[in-house]
């Protein structure tokens, strides 16, 4: 698999001006047209292929937290077996799709298509940010960067996958078994069940990139490690907040597994922002001794 550097060092003759000249704002301007129609078809090649896989997604992946069957239901019972806490192991899923609409079932297909490919072109979609950005940076600001292509995307990509795997099933479960009254039977429309996965997934992905944030952040100045350190009991409450939104589930066990790995990103946000700063300390030193 070509790495983040690979891919730069292709394409350092296509975003820098040959001649060595300022490029003019028009100049910008088109370059940003082409790369933002590159990622336009990056996407359009990904949707084309879910669509035409579009059966299969839906009744394997889109489904799939539903299921009884579903890896971290399997997971999840096995530990309730170890533990005996046999509210871990959800129930199956009772709730009806329906579409009520005529064109209802097509457009829950294009929908699921085109999440299909924004999620997997998303690589691609930020290296082409990248590659515009990368020009107008200077040496210091390159090498503080270098590899941010390959590490927004595999935040990206756990942050989606702990949407999925856990945060999904755990609120889907619990929405699709809770009831009021036995006499009273869930029937969701197939657009609102793809669009609460969609979202849970998705937000997922963009609470991941915080390592990320506090790098930027730290690179700047705006944020240290003693600020994290200091504010850290409220972040963990800030956490715990939200965990208890994401998973309305009212057991206490499954709330701390989707605030965990958020509270570990928090840590590892303190260990990043503190990198940052000893690196700047020792730079600003070399600057000072020379």
């Amino acid at each position: 698999m070509a790495t983040d550097q690979d891919w730069e060092n292709d394409f350092d003759d296509d975003v820098e001006e040959k001649d060595g000249t300022e490029m003019s704002f028009l100049d910008h301007l088109e370059e940003l047209r082409w790369h933002i129609m590159r990622s336009i078809a990056a996407i359009l090649v990904f949707t084309i292929a879910a669509w035409i896989f579009r059966n299969e997604i839906f009744g394997t992946i889109i489904m799939g937290p539903t299921k009884v069957d579903f890896a971290t239901n399997l997971v999840l019972c096995h530990l309730a077996d170890i533990t005996g806490w046999s509210s871990l192991c959800m129930q199956k899923a009772d709730f009806i799709l329906q579409s009520r609409e005529v064109s209802g079932q097509f457009m829950m297909a294009l929908t699921q298509s085109i999440i299909v490919g924004l999620l997997f072109s998303f690589p691609y979609a930020f290296f082409e940010l990248w590659r515009f950005i990368k020009p107008g940076l200077k040496n210091k600001e390159l090498k503080a960067a270098k590899g941010a292509v390959f590490w927004v995307s595999t935040l990206f990509f756990m942050g989606v996958s702990f949407g999925y795997y856990v945060v999904a099933p755990m609120a889907i479960n619990f929405l699709a078994n809770f009831k009021l009254d036995a006499t009273i039977q869930n029937q969701f429309d197939v657009n609102d069940y793809i669009s609460l996965l969609s979202m849970l997934t998705l937000a997922c992905g963009l609470t991941f990139q915080l390592p990320m944030v506090a790098f930027v952040l730290s690179q700047v100045g705006i944020l240290t490690p003693s600020f994290m350190r200091e504010y850290r009991k409220h972040a963990m409450i800030v956490i715990l907040i939200v965990a208890a939104i994401i998973t309305p589930s009212p057991d206490v066990i499954s709330q701390l597994l989707v605030a965990f790995p958020l509270l570990g990103l928090y840590e590892i946000s303190i260990w990043v922002s503190g990198r940052v700063l000893r690196k700047k300390m020792r730079e600003e030193a070399l600057e000072s001794n020379s």
